[in-house]
C-alpha cells in the first residue's frame, strides 16, 4: 500500500506537497514539472489503487491540447474552431490548465511538464511522431478522430449509426435511389483511409434496400469541394438525380446547393437532402439543412473525464467512447414519418 511517505521519498518533494497535491488542494502552487514527476511517481507506486476514496475524486492535472488542423482546413470547416473552444471551456469549467500545441514535436519536447494532452486533428502527422509522442507522454485523447487508437483513448461522434440512422429515414420516407457526398478520411503516413461515413454508407444501403446507391466521395471537407462535387453529380446523374442524399458535414452540403441552385435544382422538390454536423451555416442556406447536431460539449467533456482516468488508471486498456447524434429536422428534408 502506496503512502505519502513513500511517495515523497521517491519524488524528492516534502510530503506536505505530496499530501496537498494528492488531495486537490487548489491553493497549492508547483510548477508543472514537480505536479508531473509526483503525479508519475504516485502511478508507479499504485497510489490509486490503494486509495479508492482519493482515486473517486478527478485529479486537476496540467495537460496540453495538440490542434493540429490546418489553417485552410479550420477557415473553411468551422467545426474543428467551435470544437478547440470547447474543450478549453470544459477544460477550465474543470479547473484545469491547459497550453495550446500546434506542431507535434513541440508537444514532445515540453512532454515533462504534463500529466496528458488532448489531440483534435491529424493535420501532416506521422506515425512515427505519434510512437514519439507516445513514448514521452502517454496519456492522450483524441476528440472527432483517432489516429492510432492502440496508443491513444478517443471520444467520437457515432457517425456509422448517424449513417445508418438517415437511411432507416429515407426508406420510411419513400426514397428508394439515394446518393452520398463525402470527403477522403484520415491521411496518416501518406495512406488514404476512407471516411467512417463512406463505409457506413456502403454497408448499410444495401442493408436497408436502397435499390441505387451511388457515391461521390473526393477531395476535403469545404465548400469549395462540395460544389466541384455537386457539379459531378449534375455531370454523371444527368436525368437520374437520385431522389435524396446524404452529405457528410455542412461545409461540403453549402457547396453542393450552390451547384444545385445552379443548375436549377431544387431541394427537396427534385432531391432531398439530410446532411452531418448541425453548423451554424444549416440554418441560413437556402434551403435550410435538415442535419444531424453532433454535441462538441459532450465530446469535450467525455475527453477530460476520459484523461483524467487515464492519468490515475495507467495500466487500464484504452477507451473508445461513442457519442450519438440527434437530427434537427428543416427544409432540405422534413420527414413526415416521425
Amino acid at each position: 500500500m502506496a503512502t505519502i511517505k513513500e511517495i515523497a521519498e521517491k519524488s524528492g518533494y516534502s510530503p506536505a506537497t505530496v499530501s496537498r497535491l494528492l488531495n486537490n488542494d487548489q491553493n497549492l502552487s508547483i510548477s508543472p514539472t514537480t505536479r508531473n514527476k509526483i503525479m508519475t511517481v504516485a502511478n508507479e507506486l499504485g497510489y490509486w489503487k490503494s486509495h479508492r476514496k482519493q482515486s473517486q475524486q478527478p485529479i486537476r492535472p496540467n495537460i496540453a491540447l495538440l490542434y493540429r488542423v490546418s489553417g485552410k482546413e479550420q477557415l473553411q470547416d468551422e467545426y474543428f474552431a467551435f470544437l478547440r473552444n470547447e474543450i478549453i471551456k470544459e477544460v477550465d469549467k474543470a479547473g484545469l490548465q491547459v497550453e495550446i500545441f500546434g506542431h507535434i514535436a513541440d508537444l514532445t519536447k515540453a512532454a515533462d511538464s504534463f500529466q496528458g494532452f488532448i489531440g483534435v486533428g491529424a493535420d501532416r502527422v506521422t506515425q512515427d511522431q505519434l510512437i514519439a509522442l507516445h513514448h514521452k507522454l502517454p496519456h492522450g485523447v483524441f476528440v472527432d478522430i483517432n489516429p492510432m487508437p492502440k496508443l491513444f483513448d478517443s471520444v467520437q461522434p457515432n457517425l456509422e449509426l448517424t449513417v445508418q440512422d438517415a437511411l432507416s429515414r429515407l426508406v420510411k420516407a419513400g426514397y428508394e435511389r439515394v446518393g452520398f457526398i463525402g470527403g477522403k478520411g484520415l491521411n496518416l503516413n501518406n495512406i488514404q483511409q476512407a471516411d467512417a461515413r463512406e463505409i457506413a454508407f456502403r454497408e448499410f444501403a444495401s442493408m436497408q434496400g436502397i435499390k441505387e446507391a451511388p457515391l461521390y466521395v473526393d477531395g476535403p471537407f469545404n465548400v469549395e469541394n462540395g460544389y466541384r462535387l455537386g457539379r459531378m453529380v449534375i455531370d454523371q446523374s444527368k436525368d437520374n438525380l437520385p431522389e435524396a442524399f446524404i452529405i457528410a458535414s455542412d461545409t461540403l452540403s453549402v457547396g453542393v446547393l450552390q451547384a444545385f441552385n445552379e443548375a436549377g435544382i431544387l431541394v427537396p422538390r427534385d432531391t432531398a437532402v439530410i446532411s452531418i454536423n448541425n453548423s451554424e451555416v444549416a440554418k441560413y442556406v437556402s434551403p435550410p439543412l435538415t442535419s444531424y447536431n453532433i454535441n462538441q460539449q459532450t465530446l469535450s467533456r467525455m475527453a477530460i473525464e476520459l484523461l483524467q482516468d487515464l492519468i490515475t488508471h495507467p495500466d487500464r486498456p484504452h477507451v473508445h467512447l461513442k457519442v450519438n447524434t440527434d437530427i434537427v429536422y428543416r427544409k432540405s428534408f422534413l420527414n413526415n414519418n416521425g
